[in-house]
């Protein structure tokens, strides 16, 4: 055993460091096949070339570019009847799919966005990297820069993006990752729940029972999960909103911000935006970043700031 995978095994537990370390080393991020749906866009690099050429040929490539980089800034609010009253306008920074080693003028557009931001935590719901296989250096530096000028507390996610091998340096620096775990967030003696899963859609490696585990029974309890495709599951184990992003609400849209493909298992009420299904609340961010392509068409990237209401 290297002294990585002794790390990983100490941190998450034998079988979970086996398991992600195994399937990120046996197949060079499959195009067709595995993961929550068969066909993953994100590991077809000639696609890149391709979808490249088309929007140059239109002469649209500039101008998505610029859009990749017009980040929005989304106010968003969840009410809960039972929210400790020491969490009444508790608000929340969600940044989401920021892909940081795409562009360094993303990177620095988004820093620029979030440095003045007013929140009392910040949650990463994954996919740090661009590509899904090969060095993690430079999503490492540019993930350093960002968490840099983010306030603490910060708790995050790994995504189909992410390597395992992301897990130590992102502790590092100082963020919290939910490993199919649970943290508690007390405030004036009062407390609510935060659990995170890793990744569903392409690793398959989360595990909702045991992130849930020690959220007792009628807490308020938050999920973060890269990707919505795990609703259901999260619905039913009584989370009461679940936080998730993977979708990038489609990156490249129709005309009124129609998704061309969501690369998801998933209803498309899901893709973007606040949902809810059954008793459980949702918002999937449609991201900071670009993923395939660095471009952005009739869906303008986000960084989110939920706010818990008491109702």
């Amino acid at each position: 055993m290297d002294t990585l995978e002794q790390q990983l095994s100490e941190r998450l537990g034998r079988i979970h460091a086996r398991q992600r370390l195994g399937i990120e080393s046996d197949h060079k991020q499959q195009i067709f096949g595995k993961g929550l749906n068969f066909f993953h866009p994100e590991n077809w690099y000639s696609a890149q070339i391709l979808i490249r050429f088309a929007i140059q040929l239109v002469g649209l490539y500039g101008r998505g570019q610029r859009n990749a980089r017009n980040l929005q800034v989304r106010q968003n609010t969840f009410h809960l009847t039972h929210l400790p009253e020491a969490f009444h306008h508790f608000r929340i920074l969600h940044l989401t799919d920021l892909h940081v080693d795409m562009d360094d003028r993303n990177l620095n557009a988004l820093i620029e966005t979030v440095i003045d931001l007013p929140y009392d935590i910040c949650v990463l719901t994954g996919d740090y990297r661009a590509q899904t296989f090969g060095t993690i250096d430079k999503s490492i530096a540019g993930m350093q820069r960002l968490i840099a000028m983010l306030k603490q507390p910060i708790y995050g996610v790994l995504g189909n993006h992410d390597s395992i091998r992301m897990l130590p340096a992102l502790e590092s620096m100082g963020v919290t990752m939910l490993m199919n775990e649970t943290i508690k967030l007390e405030r004036n003696g009062e407390s609510i729940f935060l659990a995170g899963v890793d990744d569903p859609h392409y690793f398959r490696v989360d595990n909702l029972e045991k992130a849930a585990q020690t959220i007792p029974t009628g807490a308020v309890s938050l999920l973060l999960s890269h990707t919505p495709e795990i609703y259901r599951q999260a619905a039913h184990t009584d989370f009461d909103i679940m936080l998730c992003g993977h979708t990038h609400g489609g990156q490249i849209c129709l005309p009124g911000g129609i998704p061309v493909t969501l690369d998801a298992s998933c209803p498309r009420y899901l893709g973007a935006g606040k949902w809810q299904y059954r008793m459980m609340q949702g918002y999937t961010s449609v991201g900071a970043g670009t993923s395939i392509v660095n471009v952005r068409f009739n869906c303008l990237p986000e960084v989110t700031i939920h706010q818990l209401l008491r109702s």
